[in-house]
């Protein structure tokens, strides 16, 4: 009976270790491992579209949109001022070719971004091997890494081998497909010195090595370990390395006698002209109910404008809390956009009369979904910045937008799901 015991404890344990070797594809970026104080209080997307949800290898798929930089930058995170606009997807399956912040070309990275304000970005993207990608705009910052923005499913048809990224130099040079013009010629370079380098290598493997020298060591005969013929190969080695080195670039300068240097500058774009808050926002209290899965937060709302407002969205760390009874944020929700990303609670607002002009009231709203935990942001209770924020879109009667932040500590409760 304990043999039989024994085969079948074998048998499981080879079996999770064959389901453990099988390679799974990645369904999305890692997004969710980003810290929630950063996902929540750095940088706010908001009117992303995919121009496209399928494509074929070589046709190009845009994404674009906005982003604001939080007023409330966290502290423990690097300020932007120094970022460069790039895509989240696995690897180059689809190659960015295009890019643009505020209709600048942002082939570089752009510098000193403001807090508090609004920009404009734009990627184009080219189908390269087939599959179905998870893309997302993402925004590098200097010292604290990647901010990755929403993301949606791009399904690149075709064949593979048909990709081709064909370009004319300024001197006229036709090349047919820059991934793999001049791999051989570094594949060659790289072979030469990894030669060089195996030969180096071996002229020390030749020899005894831990035993003999240790005892060399112990008699005090250090000499021995290097001798003169060693000196000798090893001027000689670095003779052939120095001559490799100067005949390489005197022929690569006469190969190609016009060469662009790699770009270190960075350039500057303003920010998005500053659009008028019609609804004054000061935080009063934030709290996240652990059972019912909500964030509740409570402010007062004052109505600066000269038309009725109402809450229309919260919007935070990607997700869409959109106030179904109001038409206008309904239908400003992209039938496109990811459903994952706009929770099917909505948002619940406690007075949702419209604020008249010049009114001012303390509504709570209540953002319930279980996409709080899939998202991994609940985390933000145990973060060394224990704060929170977002983004509350407004409407008029008219449906014009306008958009106020809210921030401020966050506790957690353990009330149960509001009825």
């Amino acid at each position: 009976m304990s043999a039989i015991k024994d085969m079948v404890l074998r048998a499981l344990l080879w079996i999770c270790v064959a389901v453990g070797c099988i390679p799974v594809p990645a369904l999305a970026h890692g997004e969710r491992s980003t810290e929630p104080y950063i996902r929540t209080r750095s940088l706010h997307w908001y009117d992303v579209t995919w121009s496209a949800d399928k494509v074929k290898v070589n046709e190009s798929v845009i994404v674009e949109g906005k982003f604001r930089v939080f007023s409330d930058w966290p502290d423990a995170v690097s300020k932007p001022d120094l970022v460069f606009l790039a895509s989240g997807a696995p690897s180059a399956m689809l190659v960015r070719n295009e890019s643009y912040i505020n209709e600048l070309p942002a082939r570089q990275s752009i510098k000193n971004l403001e807090l508090g304000r609004d920009y404009s970005f734009k990627l184009v993207m080219r189908g390269r091997v087939p599959g179905k990608w998870h893309l997302h705009p993402m925004l590098n910052i200097s010292g604290a890494g990647p901010v990755i923005g929403p993301g949606s499913w791009v399904e690149v048809a075709g064949n593979a081998a048909d990709f081709r990224e064909s370009v004319t130099t300024l001197h006229g040079t036709k090349i047919d497909d820059l991934q793999n013009y001049g791999v051989a010629r570094a594949q060659a370079w790289q072979a030469g010195y990894a030669l060089i380098a195996v030969a180096w290598l071996l002229w020390w493997l030749r020899r005894p090595l831990i035993i003999p020298r240790w005892r060399a060591l112990e008699r005090g005969r250090e000499d021995l370990l290097v001798t003169t013929k060693d000196d000798k190969v090893a001027v000689g080695l670095l003779v052939l390395v120095l001559a490799v080195v100067i005949v390489g670039f005197t022929q690569t300068q006469k190969d190609y006698p016009q060469l662009v240097p790699l770009q270190a500058g960075v350039g500057y774009t303003p920010p998005l002209p500053e659009q008028p808050t019609a609804v004054a926002i000061k935080f009063k209290r934030a709290e996240y109910d652990v059972p019912g899965r909500t964030m509740r937060v409570t402010a007062e709302f004052t109505n600066k404008s000269d038309k009725p407002q109402r809450i229309g969205e919260f919007t935070t760390a990607g997700l869409r809390f959109v106030n179904k009874n109001l038409p206008a944020a309904v239908a400003a929700v992209d039938p496109k956009f990811p459903k994952e990303l706009v929770p099917a609670n909505g948002l619940r607002v406690d007075k949702d009369a419209p604020l008249q002009p010049g009114e001012k009231r303390v509504v709570t709203i209540d953002a319930s979904d279980a996409a709080w935990e899939v998202e991994r942001l609940v985390s933000f209770l145990t973060n060394v910045d224990a704060r929170t924020g977002g983004l509350v879109f407004f409407y008029d009667d008219s449906g014009k937008r306008s958009i106020g932040e809210v921030f401020g500590p966050i506790l957690p409760v353990f009330k149960g799901v509001r009825l």
